[in-house]
């Protein structure tokens, strides 16, 4: 399939300014033309319409990329038709709905800590293809171990509990969650080329991950006053494992979505608007205010010490430490969004009705580098709208 996204040829019919979006096409470049990254990919959308959707270096805009960790807020907005239809609700015990899942003192974790990342279980282990066989999948949940007790802080969690989150629309829809969302989301709002699972004529259009630049050192982390990373499963091999057409198959709920930036940016048109100014309606208005209002209280990242400002799945760029967060310092408190590994960019605005993807194969080795370019790219779509 080509790509099927047009952009709209007087972006100030959006009031998007087009300097303001040349100036934004010069920096998500920048490093595909100084060699850095082998290919990168930017759609900004407003009002249900693409206003910029280029592709630079080895790629065109009929290429395709993982998305990573911004794959979660498809994941969440797929449970928020549940919660909407009555079919869900936050405060439920997990293990009632997964009764596998209910070992090893799991079974007090509630539906809201998935979404939180304050279930417990960071690092339980699952691999991709134990998803489609059932009873591989429910005993790999039956294994899982608390690393701390559930709703008492908050850790990253790569992939496992969004693993479950996957389960659970399977279980309360009756239904594939690969299906549920190219029913339910993908289609409904016109996006083609959206994919949790991807189908085998597809992967000739993905653009392949690669790393590059150097790691940043012990000594470099010293140097700016820094904590090291901790240690997690997104490693370079696991990273790299997305180029294999098994792993590509496999809906990764937390991290394998595949798509361009284009279906990124208006899936968050869709966020914004409920779907129907991209499509179908989607979601009803009091759902998506229900899935935005931060739920996280005083819950601190371990490595920054910054509140982490966490709704139903997404971060909410808050009124301080938004660009911690991965949003524009012109963003408004209402942003909302979820990056992924590797510079992925995804969020909207709804005080200017602006939303982005950015996608890159480029997987840069400098996490500090990395932070740098998207805020940079995120302070510039920020402030495309005219003045």
């Amino acid at each position: 399939m080509s790509n099927p996204y047009s952009v709209t040829s007087s972006p100030e019919s959006a009031n998007v300014d087009s300097d303001k979006l040349a100036q934004v096409v010069d920096r998500a470049r920048r490093e595909v033309d100084e060699g850095l990254l082998p290919s990168a990919q930017i759609a900004i959308a407003r009002e249900g319409r693409l206003v910029l959707f280029e592709t630079f270096g080895d790629a065109t805009n009929d290429s395709l990329y993982c998305v990573f960790s911004s794959t979660k807020a498809i994941t969440s907005a797929a449970a928020w038709l549940l919660i909407e239809a009555g079919e869900l609700s936050t405060d439920e015990v997990v293990a009632a709905i997964v009764p596998e899942f209910g070992t090893n003192g799991k079974d007090v974790i509630t539906v809201e800590q998935l979404f939180l990342h304050s279930s417990g279980f960071p690092h339980a282990p699952f691999h991709p293809t134990d998803w489609p066989d059932r009873d591989r999948r429910y005993a790999r949940f039956a294994q899982w171990r608390l690393n701390w007790e559930p709703g008492s802080q908050f850790e990253y969690h790569p992939s496992s509990s969004m693993w479950v989150v996957a389960e659970i629309v399977e279980r309360r829809s009756g239904r594939d969650f690969t299906e549920f969302v190219r029913t339910e989301i993908a289609d409904p709002l016109g996006l083609s080329d959206l994919h949790l699972g991807l189908p085998a004529g597809e992967h000739p259009r993905v653009a392949e991950i690669v790393h590059c630049g150097e790691p940043m050192t012990s000594e470099d982390y010293a140097r700016l006053g820094l904590p090291e990373p901790p240690v997690t499963e997104v490693t370079e091999d696991a990273i790299l494992s997305f180029n294999r057409p098994e792993i590509r198959a496999v809906p990764v709920a937390g991290g394998g979505g595949i798509m361009s930036a284009a279906d990124l940016a208006l899936f968050y048109q869709g966020l914004l608007h409920g779907g129907s100014v991209v499509g179908r309606r989607v979601w009803k208005d009091e759902t998506l205010r229900m899935a935005r209002a931060v739920r996280s209280g005083d819950l601190r990242d371990p490595v920054t010490g910054v509140p982490v400002n966490r709704a139903l799945g997404v971060v909410i760029a808050g009124d301080s430490w938004r660009n911690m967060r991965g949003f524009a310092h012109g963003n408004s408190a209402e942003a909302f969004g979820h990056g992924g590994a590797g510079g992925q960019i995804a969020w909207a605005d709804p005080a200017t009705g602006i939303s982005v993807g950015y996608c890159t194969n480029g997987h840069d080795r400098n996490p500090m580098r990395l932070g740098r370019r998207g805020v940079s790219i995120s302070n510039r779509v920020a402030d495309v709208t005219v003045a």
